[in-house]
């Protein structure tokens, strides 16, 4: 079935004129017509759309790096003449003018668009739910969730309904779900890929923390994702004009940290690291177990950045109209004081903030590759907050620990599936690099599912 071609194999059938975009097209919106009721993975289905541009492609091969290939984009990024919804009904009257600079990239790559995926209200939720769309399963267990926030993104590639896509990440929300589904991600240096034409606008703050970047079925997808999608845009505040490079391991050694200091995981999540450090021994990729020193208060930090800071702003949209406001709108928000946040201490946080960015990378030098859990926990079941380990309890800001610190500081990370806990559940490892050495990262992620089964639910 060509919708279970990996992405780099549908685009060589597709240059070798094996597979015609519009075979390759019809075979993924029956995927979606099999599967999305019962998984509710997409906003909208651009199924017209799609099947005139598969038309075209046909007759333009062998075309751009990601030709005739049916590719799907998160309801927080803006598609010409379609409203973007980012979940929540306080939008249901907007209609973006243009595209975001990621669908602009994805087109002119040769990418069709063949729809819009779901997310959270606001983006402020690890579940996917909301009014307007409803509740994203996931293709492992439709009990539990495929995370947020981009989770429609992650079920809709997991299930086949989709050869890959782009999201959006500001504590996890690409990685997380990835790891949910049993799929890959990439979160890259603010920049590094356009984030433009998303909503909220990742500007300042925002942008500090949060950033577009791809998500496909494996390492080598998103590699070929990630260079369609890379590259200077004057539209984006954080943008640098860094070219796509050579990635370079010699030397290269890993440091691994099994979890966040003394935040126990739960043990598949444990052993899923483990495996992955055998495997980079077998590579000859040097591994030494490494805990970040002054990272800390990292998860804190992250926090009033991502949570406190921005509530004001959600707390006005959603008193315009308490009515239309969805439980993951709010959810991160009773959590939060209602007192003002101070010029004072945003500054304080922010010179906080680079402190602690400076003595991490000093610490890179010696390792610029970490190797750590996406997340504390497998997928959790709809409307589950608190998980137990081998230890103790943990909650959402325990379980996220291993990924919010490095939005805090703005530095690339990869999430590779790499083991099947014993519920059946896939997990997934994280490889954290320096800033704009995504490419790095991405080599170390091809060679490390070379070690790793293959992963697709069953059934799809």
């Amino acid at each position: 079935m060509p919708h279970h071609l990996t992405l780099a194999q549908m685009s060589a059938h597709i240059r070798a004129r094996k597979l015609s975009p519009v075979e390759l097209v019809r075979s993924h919106l029956k995927q979606i017509e099999r599967h999305n009721p019962q998984l509710n993975a997409f906003v909208s289905i651009l199924a017209e759309e799609a099947l005139a541009a598969a038309q075209q492609a046909e007759r333009q091969i062998p075309g751009g790096l990601l030709h005739g290939i049916p590719i799907t984009i998160k309801d927080s990024f803006d598609l010409a003449g379609h409203p973007t919804l980012c979940g929540s009904r306080y939008r249901l009257n907007h209609r973006a003018a243009s595209d975001s600079s990621a669908a602009g990239r994805l087109r002119a790559a040769g990418a069709i668009l063949i729809g819009k995926t779901n997310c959270p209200e606001f983006l402020n939720s690890y579940e996917t739910d909301n009014y307007t769309t409803g509740r994203t399963n996931n293709p492992w267990d439709l009990t539990r969730t495929p995370g947020g926030s981009s989770g429609g993104e992650a079920s809709a590639i997991a299930s086949f309904m989709s050869a890959g896509g782009v999201g959006s990440d500001g504590g996890g929300s690409l990685r997380v779900p990835a790891h949910f589904t049993g799929i890959a991600a990439l979160k890259p240096t603010p920049g590094r890929v356009s984030a433009a034409g998303h909503y909220p606008p990742l500007c300042h703050p925002a942008g500090l923390l949060s950033v577009a970047g791809p998500m496909a079925r494996n390492a080598t997808d998103l590699r070929l994702l990630f260079h369609a999608l890379a590259g200077y845009d004057p539209a984006d505040p954080f943008a640098a004009p860094v070219p796509i490079r050579q990635p370079n391991l010699s030397g290269i050694r890993v440091g691994v940290a099994e979890q966040f200091y003394n935040v126990p995981v739960q043990d598949s999540v444990k052993r899923a690291v483990r495996k992955a450090t055998a495997a980079l021994t077998e590579l000859r990729i040097p591994v030494e177990e490494f805990m970040p020193k002054g990272l800390e208060r990292g998860p804190n930090l992250w926090w009033f950045f991502f949570g406190e800071l921005p509530a004001p702003f959600t707390r006005e949209i959603i008193a315009s109209d308490p009515a239309k406001a969805h439980w993951t709108a709010a959810e991160f928000l009773n959590t939060v004081s209602e007192e003002p946040v101070s010029a004072r201490t945003v500054v304080e946080n922010l010179a906080a903030r680079d402190a602690m960015r400076t003595s991490l990378l000093m610490q890179m030098q010696d390792y610029p590759v970490l190797l750590m859990p996406p997340c504390g926990v497998t997928a959790f079941h709809h409307r589950e907050r608190l998980w137990q380990t081998a230890t103790k309890p943990i909650g959402v800001f325990q379980a996220m620990m291993p990924s919010t610190p490095f939005n805090l500081l703005g530095l690339p990370s990869v999430v590779i599936p790499f083991d099947i806990s014993d519920d059946g559940l896939p997990v997934g490892i994280q490889l954290i690099g320096r800033p704009y050495e995504e490419e790095t990262l991405l080599e170390i992620a091809v060679r490390l599912e070379g070690k790793a089964p293959e992963f697709s639910p069953p059934g799809y």
